[in-house]
């Protein structure tokens, strides 16, 4: 169990290497310098000329958008005041036990005690208002970060953050997970899911001592980018590899 453990964790790290190495990449080619600005913390992972800041996503598959315990909830003003949205995101936590062990004693029981607030959450995320502010909030910062910048197919394809935010609510259906199986249990996520297909996903992350109550938000790279194309359009090149679209032309400035 500990080698299956390590190299989970040496996986880890090289995925976090190379989106390090994707945002330096991009910042120099949009005139940075080997020592800019960024703050990942906040999100931002370039701060371009302009002092606006870009989210910059690689990877071939998933991205995580956020990986929050319940003290983030629990302060962060703009999920407090998100109609109840930060309340059922620290409810689905508090499901399970105060410690892994405990967890692992009764797994059954956490599950049934998260299908509630679940439950609850697909509920309020449904509506369009709420889930594009819950957007804004997971991938924006509330507005913070200015760009979603994807390093796709050998480019980096600069989004406006107002323009994802709203495509994403507008086309995504959202709902509760179904256990297919024997021995599954319901309601255990709130599935984000674009023509029938899952785009993105609420879970509980349970899986070790060091990963213990804490909610994820994953989205799969390849549909959200195929609903980016499908509904942002390009609307310049800046270089060769560097792709603007949408209303990003509006506020990302050509370098010299």
């Amino acid at each position: 169990m500990r080698k299956k453990r390590a190299l989970s964790t040496y996986r880890a790290r090289k995925v976090r290497q190379r989106g390090h190495d994707d945002a330096f990449t991009f910042a120099l080619k949009i005139g940075l310098s080997s020592d800019y600005e960024n703050n990942p913390q906040a999100k931002k992972d370039v701060v371009d000329l302009s002092k606006d800041s870009h989210s910059v996503k690689s990877g071939n598959a998933k991205w995580q958008i956020f990986l929050y315990r319940a003290s983030r909830f629990e302060t962060d003003d703009a999920f407090r005041v998100m109609n109840g949205v930060g309340k059922l995101l620290t409810a689905c936590i508090n499901a399970f036990p105060a410690t892994y062990k405990a967890y692992q004693r009764n797994k059954s029981l956490a599950k049934l005690r998260l299908r509630k607030p679940m439950r609850k959450l697909a509920k309020k995320l449904k509506n369009k208002v709420r889930l594009r502010a819950f957007i804004s909030k997971s991938m924006f910062n509330g507005g913070e970060v200015d760009y979603l910048t994807v390093k796709h197919d050998g480019k980096y394809h600069v989004f406006w953050n107002q323009d994802i935010s709203k495509v994403l609510a507008e086309n995504l259906e959202v709902c509760n997970s179904t256990a297919r199986q024997k021995g599954q249990v319901s309601e255990q996520k709130v599935i984000f899911r674009f023509k029938g297909k899952n785009l993105g996903e609420l879970e509980m992350r349970n899986d070790s001592e060091t990963h213990y109550r804490e909610v994820r938000f994953n989205m799969l790279k390849g549909k959200a980018m195929d609903l980016f194309f499908q509904e942002i359009p390009l609307a310049a090149k800046y270089s060769r590899s560097v792709w603007v679209y949408g209303s990003a032309v509006k506020h990302f400035k050509r370098w010299k």
